[in-house]
Formats: C-alpha cells, structure tokens, sequence
C-alpha cells in the first residue's frame, strides 16, 4: 500500500513538473493581458521573430487605438465591396465617378487577384525601408543601409539613378498614381494609390488600349512595369488612414503618409528615410531644390509629420534624418 501510494506521489509530480516547464516554456514569449475579471487572461503570442516588432499592440496604449491589423490593405475581387461610410467618403474625393463594380471586374481579368502578406507569423523577420523624397537625403550616404532591406518602398517619382550613394538602387515596391507615374523594373511592384475611379481606369488603360491620356492633367498613356506586380490600395484602407492616424486632418493623406501606415502592416520592422526637412529647416525634394510648405495643401503636412515622430517615440519605427 505504501509503495503504492509513493508512485501515485511520483506520478503526480512528474505530471506537475512537465506541465510547469511547458506552461513556462510557452509564456515565456507571450504576454499576459489581464480583463476586469482578475482570473481571466488572453494570451497573445509573440508577433514577429525581430527583437521588436511593429505590430505587438501591448506596449503602446496610443498605437493599440490607431492600429487595426484586419484593414483590407490591397483591392482584390473577393473584398471589392465596399462599405456605405467608404463608398461616400471616396467618391467626396473625385468630381467624376464611373461605375466602380465595371472597372473592378476589368480590374482582375488582368491583375493578381489574391490576398497579398498573409505570411505574418512568430518565424518571420521582414524588414523594411520607406524611402522619401526630402532632400535631408543629399549627402547622407545611406545608400548601401537602404539597400540591405527585405522591402525598399518608394514613393511617386523619387528616383535612384545618379543618387544611388544617398538612396540606394533598390526598389521592390513604388507607390504611385497616374499624375506620379514612371517606368518601373521587372522586380518593382506597382502599388497604384486609387484617389479616384479614373485612377484605376488609367491602370487599366495604360496594359491596354493605352487611350487615358489626362486626368486633371497630362498623364502617361502607358507604363513599363510587371502586370503580375500589380497592387491597389484599397479604398477602405486610405479611409483607415485618414480616420485612424490623419485622425481627420486635411483633405486626404499624403502618399508618403499612405506608404508608412502600408508598411506598418505588412513588415515588421520598418526603418524611415528621406521624411522630414533638411537640417537647415527647408522642405524640398532631394531632386529638386524647389521649396514646399509641409503645412500647405490638402494633406495637413504639420499633423501627418507629428505622427510620423510619435511613431518613432512609440518605438514603432526608426527615422533616419540625413543629419544629426
């Protein structure tokens, strides 16, 4: 009886132990997020496989409110539909809309119609460059930094060729609309900014009868670019945007704007370069030396510019500024 019993013991605690090291080896990685009821819990598993990643909403109360991980960020065929509150809110923005189910239906006879970056997961380390067009980036000499990224996003007509010391060569993603448009490689992909109907009219156009020639004003009647490399904006997703993070402030949100809210979502550690005014205070594109006002236009530049810091204090992201 004795003996028995001292087995039943050893059973017991051999059973505690394993269960004890399995319960420590899986929380070790996770974080506790306890409700008002003190002895319920959720568990929330680490995100990424990089020592911080952007998307663990828990240390950031400001960033959990504003970061919404299941935004539809590209357009395909299975959620083209769009909500009343978009539909009203994207149509407010062009003064002519077509019939938008037509043009979607065009849309994916000719693009890749599939969700795109669904590979998020604790082994994946993606990392990634939003490359601006400041001219903090003269002299900066980050261009070997920038090409060393998973991801190098650029924005409008921002150009590599004869700068590649300051912005690198590389590109894998250039957000752009008809206005912004320019040949891209065979490894860039196109990542259409659809401000309005016409816009992903003109993508249509330009891989075919190549006959939208203006919008508002002259614009390209082709591009050279991969139509398997093909992605659009989602108009639900530059509403999140300008609700979430422009947080209502001006018209509609900035490209460059648009671009670092996108890889938020999609990379897991996102480095900025080329935001942001030169060191003597001017705003100009480092193609360029005409100067702009960040706080003039349609974009609220001042407002879009305080969040991009915030998101540095919030260790969300890392800017580089050319100048220190």
């Amino acid at each position: 009886m004795v003996v028995l019993q001292l087995r039943h013991f050893l059973y017991l605690a051999a059973l505690l132990s394993s269960t004890f090291t399995f319960l420590f080896l899986y929380f070790q990685n996770s974080k506790l997020v306890f409700t008002y009821n003190f002895y319920s819990f959720v568990s929330e598993r680490s995100q990424c496989a990089c020592s911080i990643c952007v998307a663990d909403r828990g240390n950031s109360n400001w960033f959990s409110k504003r970061y919404q991980p299941n935004i539809p960020l590209l357009l395909n065929r299975t959620n083209s539909v769009l909500s009343a509150k978009v539909s009203r809110w994207w149509n407010g923005l062009q003064s002519n809309a077509g019939n938008y189910t037509e043009v979607v239906d065009q849309l994916f006879s000719l693009f890749p119609d599939k969700e795109h970056y669904s590979d998020a997961g604790p082994d994946r380390c993606r990392t990634c460059a939003v490359v601006g067009n400041s001219g903090n980036l003269l002299g900066s000499h980050y261009g070997p930094l920038i090409d060393q990224y998973d991801f190098v996003m650029r924005i409008n007509k921002g150009p590599t060729e004869g700068y590649e010391k300051d912005v690198g060569s590389k590109t894998t993603h250039r957000i752009l609309y008809p206005e912004s448009a320019m040949d891209l490689g065979n490894s860039t992909h196109l990542v259409l900014l659809p401000f309005k109907i016409l816009d992903l009219q003109w993508l249509i156009s330009a891989f075919t009868t190549k006959h939208i020639t203006e919008t508002y004003i002259k614009v390209p009647s082709t591009i050279r670019a991969k139509k398997d490399k093909v992605m659009i904006f989602h108009p639900e997703f530059l509403r999140y945007v300008y609700d979430n993070w422009a947080e209502g402030h001006g018209l509609y949100p900035s490209t460059g704007f648009l671009t670092l809210i996108f890889a938020l979502h999609v990379c897991d550690e996102v480095n900025v370069f080329g935001f942001g005014a030169t060191s003597d205070g001017k705003w100009h594109h480092y193609f360029d030396e005409t100067l702009t006002s960040y706080e003039l236009g349609v974009h609220s530049g001042k407002f879009e510019n305080e969040t991009v810091n915030r998101l540095q204090q919030q260790n969300k992201i890392l800017i580089h500024k050319g100048w220190t």
